[in-house]
């Protein structure tokens, strides 16, 4: 029996019926994990002394006939910028690469409390700004389907490490697309919560309207138990909802409405995508789903318009990082005459990679006197707009079907030179975190190799029926 590659469900009947033990278990993802990794970079940090004690605990239990959780002695990743206590956490940046974190993100938290086992810290584009995990401090990681390409991102090592079974799952944040579009490119299943529905305490902030905690998973069923653990109202995050439990949705095949927006399939998309999609779709028809074009039609602006707000969060959340408290500072340097501003200035210069820069500067600019009502207040009603768009096309059906991505994962170097082309990766999925909205990344095909992902938009807090109706499609691959 290969334990990397099981299920959530067949891990835990396996302990359960003592066919091997939690500590087995963890030591032989921890050994393909420190092999394998060397190729993939897709740990920063691999956490196996915490691991292995965490893996005894759950022996412990079984030994004493306890009832366990379903995720005891799981071995899972966590996105290297959400907190785990006594561990580096270093966002993907130079300005971060010693810092320990103080206490557990509330995510980690539940997680710890529910037994999961924490292998390691995944890599990511620093700050995770980015759509490749190119732009990461400690290098690039690459996609376990074709080593030549990225991994998507900025969520790529979470992806990659579940994608090559050195994790049985793993948690990203999703600020514009960084948990489905690597899902997509590493062929697993990705899902972005309804903002709210899952705390955000201890996830190092981006752009703090937009960011939001998920699961990266080999199956949806997976996804489910995943979601189920991290979810819920927390007392340390004002913005975070007590989650109304809905009746356990079985989807009535006959009665399920989909809307497929025209606005998604657009001039530049990869032709052999674009058919995978239009397979997929057709699927649900061919099994009595009743299909139907819909418009979104504020969608040519949202790209723009998280562009815009994404940079000014980030500008403003980012301005603590000064040289001072903590992380990396030119104050210790052997030049001790420096002034508090050359301190700043030379710290963050230093600190920060060129896209973390470049954001900074964009969200200043927009922020500043002058510009503000030109740019980010008119973002912010543009972003209504998307959200209007949304709520009229969900009076009408039950989910809205789009691919994740234009292409599927391009090569390293292809395209982060030029950040506009990049960005444009992110098109069809900021839409959603704009409207707060819930989403999924299904794997339903092939590209040389190279997966494609089907995204399932929901209803907010309906992930729930965005599970059913992944189920629905997963059968059939």
């Amino acid at each position: 029996m290969e334990l990397t590659k099981l299920k959530i469900k067949e891990t835990h009947d396996g302990l359960v019926k003592k066919e091997f033990s939690a500590l087995e278990l963890c030591k032989s993802y921890l050994e393909k994990a420190k092999k394998e990794d060397k190729k993939l970079s897709a740990f920063i940090t691999i956490t196996e002394d915490l691991a292995l004690s965490q893996a005894k605990k759950i022996d412990e239990m079984i030994s004493k006939e306890k009832e366990i959780p379903i995720l005891a002695g799981i071995p899972c990743a966590i996105k290297d910028n959400i907190l785990v206590e006594e561990i580096k956490c270093t966002a993907g940046s130079k300005i971060l690469e010693n810092y320990i974190a103080p206490y557990n993100a509330t995510v980690v938290e539940k997680l710890q409390e529910r037994g999961a086992v924490i292998l390691g810290k995944t890599n990511l584009d620093e700050f995770a700004m980015g759509s490749s995990t190119e732009n990461s401090a400690f290098g690039p990681t690459k996609n376990p389907n074709d080593l030549s390409c990225v991994p998507g991102g900025s969520s790529g090592g979470s992806a990659a490490a579940v994608a090559a079974d050195l994790c049985l799952f793993a948690l990203g944040s999703d600020t514009g697309g960084s948990i489905r579009q690597p899902a997509s490119f590493c062929g697993v299943v990705g899902l972005k919560p309804t903002y709210g529905a899952v705390s955000r305490y201890g996830l190092i902030a981006f752009a703090s309207s937009l960011d939001q905690v998920g699961p990266i998973t080999k199956t949806v069923e997976d996804c489910n138990f995943i979601f189920d653990a991290i979810k819920g109202k927390d007392k340390m995050d004002s913005t975070s909802i007590e989650f109304t439990e809905l009746k356990k949705w079985k989807a009535e095949i006959k009665n399920l409405k989909i809307g497929v927006p025209k606005e998604y399939f657009i001039k530049g998309m990869d032709k052999e995508v674009e058919k995978i999609i239009k397979e997929a779709i057709k699927k649900y028809e061919e099994m009595g789903v009743k299909v139907e074009e819909i418009s979104l039609p504020q969608t040519k602006y949202a790209l723009a318009c998280y562009y815009i707000i994404a940079p000014s969060e980030a500008s403003a959340n980012l301005a603590r990082y000064d040289g001072i408290k903590y992380g990396y500072s030119t104050s210790r340097s052997a030049d001790k005459n420096k002034n508090l501003l050359e301190v700043y200035l030379e710290s963050r210069e230093g600190g920060f990679g060129t896209e973390v820069r470049r954001r900074i500067m964009i969200g200043t600019y927009s922020l500043s006197s002058g510009y503000y009502e030109a740019y980010y207040l008119r973002a912010q009603k543009v972003r209504t707009l998307i959200r209007d768009d949304f709520e009229k096309a969900f009076q009408k059906v039950d989910a809205i079907l789009t691919p994740v991505s234009p292409t599927p994962a391009f090569k390293l170097g292809e395209k982060v030179s030029d950040p506009l082309t990049m960005y444009l990766s992110d098109i069809f999925t900021v839409s959603v975190n704009l409207a707060g909205l819930p989403a999924l990344s299904l794997p339903c095909g092939k590209v040389n190799n190279l997966p494609v992902g089907l995204q399932i938009i929901g209803k907010p807090f309906e992930e729930e029926k965005i599970f059913e109706i992944a189920k629905i499609l997963e059968n059939k691959y």
